[in-house]
């Protein structure tokens, strides 16, 4: 983790509510977008604009299906299980898309806490 000393372990991890999970990969993968956006943006408003294309449910779904078939079975499973939550709000995305986003951003909160290193990877797969 950046904020905080040390990894925790896959038993802990899972225990982590998956709803939780996904909140943290939410932010993960914005702070990941703006950090990047941010070294050939000029502005904030340009910034926002761009990260926002692709922090949108629709392309999180597109790049989890392009992801899938490179996770790990753990990942896999955690994908599994964020995608069959019940969504509480899918205003412009429809609910399997809205599911998909979950689902990728679980994953990426999963990994967040328990390997930095896969991480990068992963989200570095996600711009090809």
């Amino acid at each position: 983790m950046i904020f905080h000393e040390g990894r925790i372990d896959d038993e802990k991890a899972k225990l982590v509510p998956l709803k939780v999970l996904a909140h943290l990969g939410d932010a993960v993968f914005h702070l990941f977008e703006r950090e990047r956006q941010s070294l050939t943006i000029k502005t904030a408003a340009q910034l926002h604009k761009q990260a926002a294309l692709r922090v949108s449910a629709g392309q999180q779904a597109e790049m989890l299906t392009q992801l899938s078939v490179q996770l790990t079975e753990a990942e896999a499973d955690i994908v599994r299980r964020a995608r069959n939550l019940k969504p509480s709000n899918y205003r412009k995305s429809g609910q399997d898309i809205y599911r998909q986003a979950t689902a990728f951003e679980a994953l990426l909160g999963y990994l967040y806490l328990t390997d930095e290193k896969r991480l990068l990877t992963i989200l570095n797969l996600t711009l090809k």
